[in-house]
């Protein structure tokens, strides 16, 4: 779990999900962008995460909770189709630059077992694929680059610190030859 003053997590509850309110409520319209209206039973808006999260979990007075949340459009079927059949065509940060935090937040609070398979194959397959860029300097220069521009964060992390290593590990074969 990271850390609560995580800049990701942070950024990861900010993204938006939409949720679907279940009971009137007065003077929350502005979120479906009516100022000072109220917000009507089976109006379907994109809140962040975190306040989705807060009103799906409170159920005031005992009755049915305030808004159900449904799955981003980011980990829809469409997007877990085209992750089973070729991950690295996908471009993960176009669909939401914390993917695979937004996967694992959504899975924290929906039973999807076909999601978590399909987010453990893709990224073992991504991370191959950029280790095999970041190994080899001529492969993000080349055709790589459309692929690494999709890269989400836990991505470019992973890319980064094998790009470092990968570096550090030449200059230490440069020293040793010269021993």
């Amino acid at each position: 779990m990271a850390s609560y003053y995580d800049v990701d997590t942070i950024l990861t509850d900010a993204l938006k999900v939409p949720c679907t309110f279940e009971l009137d409520v007065p003077g929350l319209g502005y979120l479906d962008g009516n100022s000072g209206g109220d917000m009507k039973r089976y109006t379907r808006v994109e809140i962040p995460l975190w306040l989705g999260e807060m009103l799906a979990v409170s159920q005031p007075g005992g009755t049915a909770p305030l808004v159900t949340l449904d799955l981003p459009n980011a980990l829809s079927q469409r997007v877990l189709n085209a992750l089973k059949a070729d991950p690295k065509t996908v471009d993960l940060r176009a669909l939401a630059p914390h993917f695979y935090g937004l996967g694992a937040r959504i899975l924290e609070l929906f039973v999807e077992e076909e999601m978590v398979e399909v987010l453990s194959d893709a990224f073992q397959k991504r991370a191959a694929e950029i280790a095999d860029h970041a190994h080899n300097p001529r492969g993000a220069l080349g055709e790589g680059a459309e692929f690494l521009r999709g890269l989400d964060e836990t991505e470019r992390q992973l890319f980064r610190a094998a790009h470092d290593s990968a570096k550090a590990m030449r200059v230490w074969m440069g020293e040793m030859k010269k021993k």
